[in-house]
């Protein structure tokens, strides 16, 4: 069964919520590792880096495969071009709400509250 976009968008922030797990998608990224290799680096159980690996791979920021005996494990570099833009569109958003509170400023200062301006009257036959 197919995992809905915000699913996975979800499995891939919690998996990134973890230092230790940013640490492992580090070490990946830099080349394929095995689990035994990753577990080496860390004063933790093989069980426990291999279930930081089976939760970045379920959130698909690591492959896996299998040579002979060893699971091996690299970066993919894609999901994280995917958290990338859905950060960036985050970041776009904030800019442009920034940008409105900057419009909203500058015409304050250039028309403050204690100097209203004229109003128009709609129906000079009123005066």
């Amino acid at each position: 069964m197919p995992t809905s976009p915000d699913t996975q968008t979800d499995r891939i922030f919690h998996a990134l919520a973890d230092r230790t797990r940013r640490d492992i998608l580090t070490r990946s990224l830099s080349g394929e590792h095995s689990i035994s290799e990753l577990a080496s680096a860390y004063d933790m159980s093989f069980a426990a880096v291999q279930k930081h690996v089976s939760v970045l791979h379920k959130a698909g920021l690591i492959t896996k495969r299998r040579s002979g005996r060893e699971a091996l494990s690299s970066g993919n570099v894609q999901t994280i071009r995917t958290a990338a833009e859905l950060l960036l569109e985050f970041e776009g958003i904030w800019r442009g709400r920034v940008a409105r509170i900057d419009d909203l400023l500058t015409e304050e200062a250039l028309n403050p509250a204690g100097r209203a301006s004229k109003p128009k009257n709609p129906n000079p036959s009123c005066l």
